[in-house]
């Protein structure tokens, strides 16, 4: 399961590679998420980690390559099942006068 802030760094290299035709630079990256380069770095490795993206020449982030843009289903939270209530539907008003 990806954090908020790796989840972020992810979709802002997938929507800046589908808008700009290009990945962002680390500086680009700090900008964008208001974090230090070495945050960055480190969601980058956790990215790479989880096998999100590939990244084999970690020179420069143009050696990127995206595995998958959006966090898997199966690890995505759930909120827990409640029972289904059934809610009056407050009619009364409008037709008991």
């Amino acid at each position: 399961m990806l954090t908020d802030f790796q989840r972020k760094v992810l979709r802002i290299l997938y929507n800046y590679k589908g808008g700009r035709r290009r990945f962002p630079t680390i500086h680009e990256i700090t900008v964008k998420t208001g974090k230090h380069k070495p945050e960055v770095l480190t969601a980058l490795d956790a990215l790479v980690a989880a096998e999100y993206i590939h990244w084999e020449d970690r020179s420069d982030t143009s050696n990127l390559v995206i595995l998958e843009g959006w966090e898997r289903e199966s690890e995505k939270p759930r909120l827990p099942a409640s029972p289904q209530t059934i809610k009056p539907n407050n009619t009364d008003y409008w037709t008991q006068y």
